[in-house]
C-alpha cells in the first residue's frame, strides 16, 4: 500500500447512508451505500442508535473494501439533523432516535408555544414547529421516564457516529443549531429551553467546530481506517453547500432533491427583527459547517410534487420526450399560466390532475403544458425563499445547484430565468465529498476547505 492520502466522506441521510473515498485531489474512487433504517411508526418513524451505526459502518467497508491502494488519513461525518441519541454512562443507548419529520410531539410543541411564544425563534433562529430536536426530547422524558432518567450524553447524528468511530463527545454547531437548546446569538445553550426539553446541561458536550480533529478511528470497524483522523461536517445540507464549493458569505447552494433546499452562506450578526422576519417565513438561522459563518435555509416540498406527478404521468426517462416539449414552451404567453402543482398539491390531487393529461388526446401536449406549470410553479416557490433571503442579506452572489432534479434542462431553464445565473458545478455526492473536506482539515491537510486541493 502506498502512502498516498485519501479521504473518506460519509453522507448519513434520511434515505440512505453514503460513504465515498476521494482522492487528494478531490476524485471520487470508491462508494458504499447501505440504507437508513427506520421502523415506520404512525407519526413517523424511528430507529435505534446502534442500527444507524450498523448502518453507517456497512457503507463506510462497502467502500473501502473497493478503494485503491492508499493511506485513509481522516474521515467526516455529514448528517441529518434534529434527531439525537441518548447515552447512559457507560455509552449504551436508551432510547428510540425519532425521525426529524416525525409527528408524535404535537403537544409538545403547543407547550413549547404557550411556553416562550416568540420569544423561540429570536432566540434559536428556527420557526415555531414540530421538527427540532427539544420537542421530541419532551416526547421521551414523558414517555421513556426510565430511560431519560439514566441518561448522560446526548449526542446528535453525525456527533454520534464519530463518537462511535472512537472520537471524543463534541456537539458540532450546524447540527446544534437544530436542536432548539441552542441560543444563536451566544452560540451557546439556552439554559431555559433545555430545562423545557427535559435534558440536563452536563448532557449536552461542548461545541466544536466542523473539521475539529476529535481523534482516531479505533481497531475492529475497518483495517484501512484504523487510525484515521475523525471530524463531524455538520449538518447534510451545509455539508453539500461546502462540496459545492459554496463557501464564501453571499453563496447559496440550491439543492434539488425531493426536499428543495436553499443554503445560504452568511455573515453572523442578523438583528433579532431580522431573524424573526425570517423564521416567520420558514427560513431557519444557525450556525453554519464552516466555521465562524451563519446559514439561512429554506426548504419546499417542490421535489416530492415534481416526483408524484412525473409517476402519475408514467414517464420513466424525463429526456425521452417530456422535457423538451416542456422546454419549448418557454416563449409562448401561456407558460405562466399553464396548468400546474407544487409543494401544497396534495398527492391525490397530483395523480388526478396527471390523468386528466394522459387521458387528453393530444398526442402529449397536455403532459407536457402540465410539466412545464409545475417546473415553473416549484422554481417561484424557491424563488420566494431567495427572496426572503436577499431582504435579510443583500443579494445573492453567487448561485449554485445540484441534486437529481438538475438533470430536468426545463427545470434549469426555469431556474435561470427566475433567479439569474445559475452554476451546476459537475460533482456528485456533494454531501460526502463536503465531509471528506472537513476530513481533509482534522488531517491536517489543509487549514481549511477553502484552501483544499480538490
Amino acid at each position: 500500500m502506498t502512502d498516498t492520502p485519501l479521504l473518506l466522506g460519509v453522507d448519513l441521510g434520511t434515505t440512505s447512508v453514503k460513504a465515498v473515498v476521494f482522492t487528494h485531489a478531490g476524485r471520487a474512487a470508491a462508494v458504499g451505500r447501505h440504507a437508513t433504517p427506520w421502523t415506520v411508526t404512525a407519526d413517523g418513524a424511528e430507529t435505534s442508535a446502534e442500527g444507524l451505526r450498523d448502518a453507517t459502518f456497512a457503507a463506510i467497508r462497502s467502500a473501502l473494501d473497493h478503494a485503491p491502494a492508499g493511506r485513509i488519513a481522516g474521515i467526516g461525518i455529514a448528517s441529518f439533523a434534529e434527531a439525537g441519541v441518548l447515552l447512559d454512562a457507560a455509552g449504551e443507548s436508551l432510547a428510540p432516535v425519532i425521525a426529524w419529520y416525525d409527528r408524535r410531539d404535537t403537544r409538545e410543541l403547543a407547550e413549547l408555544s404557550d411556553r416562550f411564544g416568540g420569544e423561540f425563534s429570536t432566540m434559536t433562529g428556527l420557526p415555531l414547529a414540530q421538527q427540532w430536536s427539544l420537542t421530541k426530547s419532551r416526547w421521551l422524558g414523558r414517555h421513556h421516564p426510565e430511560a431519560v432518567a439514566r441518561a448522560r450524553l446526548r449526542l446528535n447524528m453525525g456527533d454520534w457516529i464519530a463518537h462511535a468511530l472512537g472520537g471524543r463527545a463534541a456537539s458540532e454547531p450546524s447540527l446544534a443549531s437544530r436542536t432548539g437548546w441552542l441560543a444563536l446569538a451566544e452560540r451557546a445553550p439556552w439554559p431555559a429551553a433545555l430545562e423545557y426539553a427535559g435534558v440536563a446541561a452536563e448532557w449536552v458536550p461542548e461545541l466544536a467546530d466542523a473539521g475539529t480533529d476529535l481523534g482516531a478511528v479505533q481497531a475492529g470497524i475497518h483495517p484501512r481506517l484504523t487510525g484515521a483522523r475523525i471530524a463531524v461536517a455538520g449538518h447534510d445540507h451545509q455539508a453539500a453547500a461546502v462540496g459545492a464549493g459554496a463557501w464564501h458569505s453571499g453563496d447559496t447552494l440550491d439543492s434539488c432533491g425531493t426536499a428543495e433546499a436553499l443554503v445560504r452562506t452568511a455573515d453572523p450578526g442578523l438583528s433579532s427583527e431580522t431573524v424573526a422576519r425570517l423564521t416567520a417565513g420558514g427560513v431557519t438561522v444557525g450556525w453554519h459547517a464552516l466555521p465562524g459563518q451563519w446559514c439561512l435555509l429554506g426548504a419546499s416540498e417542490g421535489g416530492r410534487a415534481l416526483g408524484t406527478l412525473l409517476a402519475a404521468l408514467e414517464v420513466q426517462d424525463l429526456t425521452a420526450g417530456i422535457d423538451a416539449r416542456a422546454r419549448a414552451l418557454h416563449a409562448s404567453p401561456r407558460a405562466t399560466t399553464l396548468p400546474s402543482v407544487g409543494s401544497d398539491t396534495s398527492a391525490a390531487d397530483i395523480r388526478a390532475r396527471a390523468a386528466a393529461a394522459r387521458d387528453t388526446a393530444d398526442d402529449g401536449a397536455a403532459a407536457a403544458a402540465l410539466w412545464r406549470g409545475s417546473v415553473e410553479r416549484v422554481t417561484g416557490e424557491a424563488r420566494e425563499l431567495a427572496d426572503l433571503m436577499a431582504t435579510a442579506a443583500g443579494p445573492s452572489k453567487r448561485m449554485l445547484a445540484v441534486g437529481g432534479w438538475t438533470a430536468s434542462a426545463a427545470l434549469v431553464d426555469a431556474k435561470r430565468r427566475q433567479l439569474g445565473r445559475v452554476e451546476l458545478p459537475e460533482i456528485e455526492e456533494a454531501g460526502a465529498r463536503g465531509a471528506a473536506l472537513f476530513a481533509g482539515v482534522a488531517a491536517g491537510m489543509w487549514d481549511r476547505v477553502a484552501n483544499s486541493e480538490f
